[in-house]
């Protein structure tokens, strides 16, 4: 049976790439600050599995949904800021998208949640505060047995390397330490590249794997 796109805001207006097979497992993967899933659906459409549906929901809903913010940005250093309420919010958005594709009969270990940038850092905290099967809860609420693939540019002028290194050393305090990998990419800036699409196909890794993208 399948459910009702309208009955979930930001599966209504995102961008979804079909499989050519019949539909086992789905792809969400979540753009930056200042993008639209249109340009992500694109670049997956090249590396698209046939058994795959890719879905690249909008920042935002409604008649522009453009440059709308997943939540509010207040700083990127480790110390800055966080908007707590705006995050939880935008996650509670994206697993209402994960509710709906499991409830379409796509199985929950077959469910793989991605992202660049600001989408890749709510992609990460949601797959590590949802609590479906797939992600294996903990009882502290946290998922350690989430398989976790974090690629970063070496020259990103952004977001430095160190904070992506600081970042997948707190991962394996929080996670299993072996289910984190994190791949430098050089000359690579903070924008995504072939090799780092290839290292993200999941191919025979369905099932537990979470990409984030810096």
């Amino acid at each position: 049976m399948c459910g009702n796109n309208m009955s979930v805001p930001l599966l209504a207006d995102a961008v979804t790439v079909s499989g050519a097979e019949r539909e086992t497992a789905a792809v969400i993967f979540l753009h930056g600050l200042g993008d639209t899933g249109h340009s992500w659906a694109d670049a997956l459409s090249s590396i698209r599995l046939p058994y795959v549906k890719y879905i690249c929901p909008h920042a935002g809903f409604g008649a522009d949904p453009a440059y709308s913010p997943r939540f509010d940005l207040m700083g990127l250093t480790p110390d800055a800021p966080e908007d707590e309420a705006g995050i939880k919010k935008a996650a509670e958005n994206i697993k209402a998208i994960i509710e709906h594709e499991m409830k379409n009969g796509i199985p929950p270990n077959r469910i793989i949640l991605g992202g660049f940038s600001q989408g890749g850092a709510l992609s990460l905290y949601t797959a590590l505060t949802s609590l479906f099967s797939l992600l294996q809860a903990a009882n502290n609420g946290v998922n350690k047995d989430i398989a976790i693939l974090q690629c970063h540019g070496e020259m990103d002028p952004m977001i430095p390397v160190r904070f992506g290194a600081l970042t997948a050393e707190k991962l394996k305090s929080v996670v299993t330490p072996t289910k984190v990998q994190f791949k430098t990419y050089p000359g690579v800036m903070h924008s995504s590249c072939p090799q780092v699409s290839a290292s993200g196909r999941g191919d025979g890794a369905l099932g537990g794997w979470f990409c984030l993208w810096d």
